[in-house]
């Protein structure tokens, strides 16, 4: 159990979380990054990003968005 108590607090200690336009920013252990709504409905389905820096990865989210409403509009 210690062991398991040591890699959770590993885990935890090195992940950076951010909040940028109602979605959650994740940093994972690999430097990717998760992205997920703060709260529903969902605009997207939660994504992860490639090995980047937090800034790159509010552009990736940026992007998906503008995506995302372009669709809609064309519905």
């Amino acid at each position: 159990m210690s062991s398991l108590r040591t890699q959770m607090e590993f885990r935890f200690d090195h992940s950076t979380v951010a909040r940028y336009q109602g979605f959650l920013l994740l940093q994972q252990p690999n430097q990717t990054w998760l992205i997920r709504p703060e709260r529903s409905p969902m605009l997207l389905l939660p994504f992860r990003t490639h090995s980047c820096s937090l800034s790159e990865a509010k552009k990736i989210l940026a992007q998906k968005l503008s995506e995302e409403t372009h669709i809609n509009q064309a519905a």
